[in-house]
């Protein structure tokens, strides 16, 4: 299990440290890209969402003003809840979407769950993350999609007339791909960026809910992800073919595992507006 939440390309490649990650992140939560004016437009609460196993803490954004406006789920990477996603929110959210966030590891502990001196690249560092990330299991995962989504559907902000979006970073890949197939009714829109663990010979692989998808769909691949794994970007798409859904598998050449999240020392700014750009052109497609 755990070989879907932690990718080879952040346990095995040691040009990736993560020694300066949260540091950097908070930073970055003050210098951003997103304009001032558009972060002034957006609420932002933390909230607690009520949960089959417990209680989750989360962030919740949404534009200020009267009016209702698409839902979507936003799956973290491995690091969780943080300052980085919360800019995302904030951004996506300035955009004309209601924005939840979640700790994925409400389980194990309220987030943050990693502190400043968090070193992915030391065993000892990892191995407090590793249990939490074990517990989120496939049917664990099915199971908080289903309250993630009642509660955005809850929401006064929300427009249930349209379809929701969700989206995933590293581990929140193969969530977002048993969102979309679970709620294939209500998710119009998916996309995963440096999605770990896509595609396995497991039988509850993460590829095998596309047979079930009624959403279109951006996988956006790490170069060094399609390094190691060629023929999972295949697989993805005659998987896709074969369900007649309209998808878009894109290798991001120069951007490597984690490229999309600031503060990281493998962000790309470049490759990150890219899939930015691709991620809102899908959401205006199919949720506006």
């Amino acid at each position: 299990m755990c070989d879907e939440f932690i990718h080879q390309g952040l346990t095995h490649d040691p040009t990736v440290s993560r020694r300066t990650f949260m540091k950097a992140t908070a930073a970055a939560a003050v210098l951003t890209s997103v304009p001032a004016v558009a972060q002034g437009k957006v609420v932002e609460k933390d909230v607690n969402v009520p949960m089959a196993s417990g209680t989750c803490d989360a962030a919740l954004f949404y534009p200020e003003g009267k009016g209702t406006w698409p839902a979507v789920l936003v799956w973290t990477d491995i690091l969780g809840l943080r300052p980085v996603f919360r800019e995302m929110g904030r951004r996506l959210a300035a955009e004309g979407y209601v924005v939840l966030v979640p700790n994925p590891f409400y389980r194990s502990a309220k987030s943050p769950v990693v502190g400043d001196s968090f070193n992915f690249s030391n065993p000892a560092d990892r191995a407090k993350v590793m249990p939490m990330a074990a517990a989120l299991t496939a049917d664990a995962g099915i199971s908080d999609a289903a309250d993630y989504t009642k509660f955005l559907d809850a929401q006064p902000q929300t427009n249930k007339k349209k379809k929701m979006g969700v989206q995933g970073y590293c581990m929140g890949g193969p969530l977002t791909f048993r969102t979309a197939g679970t709620h294939a009714d209500r998710i119009g829109a998916a996309a995963t960026f440096h999605g770990g663990g896509l595609v396995s010979d497991k039988p509850d692989s993460p590829h095998l809910q596309i047979a079930k998808m009624h959403a279109e769909v951006l996988c956006c691949v790490a170069a060094n992800d399609d390094q190691r794994e060629p023929k999972a970007k295949d697989t993805l798409k005659e998987a896709f073919a074969a369900a007649h859904l309209k998808a878009t598998v894109e290798v991001f050449d120069g951007c490597n595992h984690g490229w999309t999240v600031r503060g990281s020392e493998v962000y790309n700014e470049a490759g990150a507006e890219h899939a930015w750009a691709e991620l809102t052109a899908l959401y205006k497609r199919n949720l506006a």
